[in-house]
């Protein structure tokens, strides 16, 4: 095969994947704004210039649509994620830290968690698989402060776990509100009414 065959094949895949990549941005600007239900399948063609049966081209459904949304959501919110090697607490605080930085990410996950909860909604299983991951993880951290003697007397690691995903879904919408409230703060004072510091292990239990 010549270089002018591959190049005249990958042209049309990249202008295909380059169109899907516009309608995924662009339906992501409208469902942070308008939410799923009320955000459009015409308003997202027009920001692409697209009648809506060309856009159905790219992606059969509003469905579909959404699919893309949340993973594309996925893929930005994982690139700033931090490495390895910080500790639990410290990585929580720093990446509420960054998230003041995609605030249009913040309102997007708000808009459609918010949705998640009414009947029928095609994003609802996205969420509460979410939600019980990040349960999981959090306590299995908490956990191994426990075993360290890291928590303070009274901590349940698995009701932690979720007390800590709630105040920091709850501290964001304020912060989308106003933009003066310090999210990072709040969860770093609740991290340490929970975790000793390094090195203030608690004596065991007799």
């Amino acid at each position: 095969m010549t270089d002018d065959g591959t190049a005249r094949r990958r042209g049309p895949y990249a202008k295909s994947a380059y169109r899907r990549r516009s309608i995924v941005a662009a339906a992501f600007e409208v469902f942070a704004a308008s939410g799923y239900r009320g955000g459009s399948l015409q308003d997202i063609a027009d920001r692409v210039g697209l009648s809506q049966t060309a856009l159905l081209h790219y992606f059969p459904s509003k469905r579909d649509l959404l699919v893309a949304v949340l993973n594309r959501r996925d893929e930005v919110a994982d690139s700033s994620l931090i490495g390895d090697g910080m500790q639990f607490r410290d990585q929580l605080v720093e990446q509420a830290r960054i998230n003041e930085g995609i605030p249009g990410l913040i309102e997007l996950y708000a808009v459609l968690c918010g949705e998640s909860l009414t009947d029928d909604y095609p994003g609802r299983e996205y969420f509460a698989a979410r939600f019980a991951r990040l349960r999981a993880e959090y306590a299995d951290e908490l956990w191994e402060l426990e075993a360290q003697g890291r928590l303070r007397d009274g901590v349940n690691p698995d009701r932690a776990a979720a007390t800590l995903i709630g105040l920091w879904d709850g501290l964001q919408t304020q912060w989308l509100l106003d933009p003066s409230i310090d999210v990072a703060a709040g969860l770093r004072d609740a991290l340490d009414l929970m975790i000793l510091p390094e090195g203030d292990q608690a004596a065991p239990a007799l």
